[in-house]
């Protein structure tokens, strides 16, 4: 997921949150703060809907998205864990398209102690 971020920013919504910018950055964060289990993942299903992609020219868009992170930790328990929106901006040169930024606006938040190694609240 990281390689997607390799011109891009990646930041929560908070006027005070700066993010962080490239592949290696967003690695390091996440890697840091996200709990993986025995067979190497988050045991976590990423549902991305309703999206909304307006281009504005040929060379700039947005994009709106609703996310939904599901995860399993037990057999027979699937839990939803954390809702929001993505707003994503890109920029096309002559490789292509690319993301230059996206901001994640959370809304609905559930116990997250079996996916993240941190408090989110603390990350302010």
């Amino acid at each position: 997921m990281a390689a997607l971020f390799a011109r891009a920013s990646y930041r929560g919504a908070g006027p005070d949150d700066p993010g962080v910018k490239g592949s290696a950055a967003v690695q390091e964060i996440l890697e840091g703060i996200v709990r993986r289990y025995d067979d190497g993942t988050p045991r976590t299903q990423h549902v991305t809907t309703n999206l909304m992609i307006d281009v504005d020219d040929s060379t700039n868009a947005t994009a709106r998205s609703c996310f939904t992170v599901l995860q399993q930790v037990e057999p027979g328990s699937i839990n939803t864990i954390i809702a929001g929106r993505y707003q994503d901006t890109f920029a096309r040169d002559d490789e292509g398209w690319y993301l230059t930024e996206r901001v994640i606006l959370t809304s609905l938040v559930g116990d997250l102690s079996k996916h993240l190694t941190v408090d989110p609240f603390s990350l302010d």
